[in-house]
Parts: C-alpha cells; structure tokens; sequence
C-alpha cells in the first residue's frame, strides 16, 4: 500500500523568517537559490549561467545504452557481455526487473516531493554543512560563486553495517526531528534496496572483468554509501544554465531512479546524448572509485542534467561507496607485466574529503585526485 506523506505546516514565524532574494542582485547580500522568487526576474543571476561552450544543447540524439533483464533467461556469461560492452566503451546501462517494489520505488519518489514542497526555512533545518556531503543544498551558493547549478538537493548517509545500523532513519530523526520518521523508514528500506541490487550488479561486473564473481561483492559488502535526492525546478532561461555541471562520479556505482521528464545527457563520441526516462529501469554508471578498481578498463564517463522552462524534474541517486577502511586497489587477476598500475592505492574517505574540499567534480577528477595523492605523498 502507498504510503501518504505529512511534512509540518509553514509556522507564522517561518513564515517571517524565510529568506528574501534580493531582486536587484545586490552584491552585498548573499545569493539564495529560492526559484519561486528567482523566476519572477526577467532573466536569472549571473552566477547561474554557463560559458557558451557549456550550455545546454538542443534536439541531441539518444545514447544506443545496454538493456540488461535481470530475470532474463539469458546465460549469465551474455549479461556480463552486455556489461562490459556498455562499461568500457561509457559506463553506462539500464536495469530492469530489479527487484526493487514499484510501490517502494513510488513512496520514495513522494517523500522527495514532500520534502521539497516545503518552505526554504524547513528544508535548511538539514542544511548541509561547510566540508560535509551530507544535508539540505540549495545550489551550493554557499560553496561555489560562479557556474552554480538550477536544482536542490537533500543527500544523507546510508551504512551497510552486518550490526544493524539505522543509518538513515536516525538521520531523518536526528536532524528534521521525530515527525520525519516516517521518511526515514522509506529511505532507509530503499537504500537497503539499492545497496542489496549493488551487491548483485558487483557480481555482474566481476564476471565482466574476467574474475570471481564474490570478489567485488564481498569488497562492498559493508558498503558506507550516500543517497542524494535531486530537485530540478523550471527555469526561464533553461538554455542559458545546467541542473547538474559536467562531471564523473567520484563514487564506486552510482544507480539513479528518474521522474518522466527528460534531462539526463551523456558525453560520448564527442558529442551530448540523451537517456530518456523508464519508469520501470534503473540507470546504472560507473563512478570514478569503480575505475580505479578496474585499473581504467571500466569507464566513469562524463555527463550532465539540463533544466527546462515548463517542468519540474526530481531523481534519486545512491552512490554506492567502499567501506571507510577499505583499500582501492585493482584485484591482480586483471594486472599483468604489460599492464601497469594507473592509480596509486587509496581509501573513500580520502577521496570524498578531496572532491568535497579541494576540487570540483569534473572529467578529471580522478586523475587530479592521483596526482593529489603522489604529490603529497599519501600513503594507505
């Protein structure tokens, strides 16, 4: 059975503290992301709008993406073909016949509306802190001052602890209060979900790559992951920003859940491609950490979400992420003599700490964060 969302009522008092955006730009108030507010300007702030190489295309083809059936009586040797056809050439596929409930799928997809429905005052009770992945974004005014992104974001930690752990029921509790419980049960059964499909997609991927098919899933066993709940709202100059910039997950796997409006693009052979909305396929790619893993052989491939001026678009995106003290490094069955290694030995947290403190996410990020690591000398 659906589940029906509450969220707290606007108080008179929140009501007077909601932030007004300055409508003349004044340079001596901060930028708030409040788009109700935003798009009653005849055009958007400067710090929204991208260099012309940059911004959005329009009429883009639709990316050829591999369609993998889970339940599928094909052999299990044509599915991982199927993978590492997509992996090494974009690192991009879709899922269907997952196993995750459509009524999950459908109550998670609600609570995000709920949540994002409320008053700026009410989401930035979780708003996220300076150094932390963590909480309420709002266009991340607070971290970047130019080339900032059309959308909001709530992201919160999910641990796949053997003891138990109620990583993200204690968080919706812990930082919105007790009346979020509801929400966090939710959440907290569909990162299970995910983290338990991730599992299955790291059995898939090993046999991709020519070795046992336990050896990734027992190394994300006791995954530390984060899941991100993503707002798009319209814009009236969709061609002049970006929901989401160009860049490659930092993340081990990253399983995305769409609404029905199109905006997810991806870069390959030279030139934006779309992936359209499946309301019953999961969009699975490849994330920087899984490259690593894999010495290069699987891609982590560039991409991007485009804004429109008519619809609102929402995802759910889990980024699957190593154990905190667990060691990236590329298992010896796929190294040999004339097959050196391409990055130097590192734990998530080192990674995470670099993508959140020193470096905006791009398509260099894991190179520059090897660089980062040889430079200074860090040692696992």
């Amino acid at each position: 059975m659906a589940i029906i969302c509450t969220t707290p009522t606007t108080s008179p008092a929140e009501k007077e503290q909601e932030p007004k955006q300055d409508l003349e730009n004044d340079p001596y108030h901060p930028l708030i992301f409040n788009p109700s507010l935003l798009n009653l300007q005849s055009q958007i702030p400067n710090q929204f709008i991208w260099p012309d190489k940059e911004k959005p295309s329009i009429d883009i083809p639709e990316l050829n993406i591999p369609f993998i059936d889970l339940s599928s009586q094909d052999t299990t040797l044509e599915v991982s073909r199927l993978i590492a056809e997509g992996c090494t050439k974009h690192g991009f596929f879709l899922v269907v016949n997952h196993g995750v409930s459509e009524s999950l799928i459908s109550d998670a997809h609600r609570f995000m509306e709920c949540f994002f429905d409320m008053s700026l005052v009410g989401k930035q009770r979780a708003q996220r802190k300076p150094g932390e992945s963590w909480g309420y974004a709002s266009s991340f005014t607070g971290r970047f001052s130019t080339k900032l992104p059309w959308k909001e974001t709530l992201s919160f930690p999910f641990s796949n602890e053997i003891s138990g752990s109620r990583t993200v029921q204690d968080y919706f509790s812990g930082t919105l209060g007790h009346e979020f419980k509801q929400f966090g049960k939710v959440y907290q059964d569909y990162c299970e979900a995910m983290s338990s499909l991730s599992l299955k997609i790291m059995e898939l991927l090993g046999l991709s790559l020519g070795i046992n098919n336990d050896y990734f899933r027992e190394f994300f066993e006791e995954n530390d992951s984060i899941m991100r709940l993503n707002h798009y709202p319209p814009c009236q100059t969709p061609d002049l920003t970006l929901g989401t910039g160009p860049h490659c997950d930092p993340s081990s796997l990253t399983i995305l859940h769409q609404d029905q409006v199109n905006g997810l693009q991806v870069f390959v052979d030279n030139q934006w491609q779309s992936i359209l909305p499946n309301p019953k396929a999961l969009v699975v790619n490849i994330g920087d950490t899984f490259m690593a893993l894999s010495n290069g052989i699987f891609k982590s491939c560039l991409h991007r979400a485009v804004v429109n001026k008519e619809s609102p678009r929402t995802s759910m995106a889990f980024f699957l992420c190593p154990k905190r003290d667990k060691v990236v490094k590329p298992p010896s069955e796929i190294l040999d003599k004339t097959t050196p290694r391409r990055y130097p030995d590192f734990t998530w947290p080192m990674f995470l700490e670099f993508t959140q403190k020193h470096y905006r996410a791009d398509v260099n990020t894991l190179e520059s964060f090897s660089n980062w690591i040889i430079t200074n000398k860090f040692t696992v």
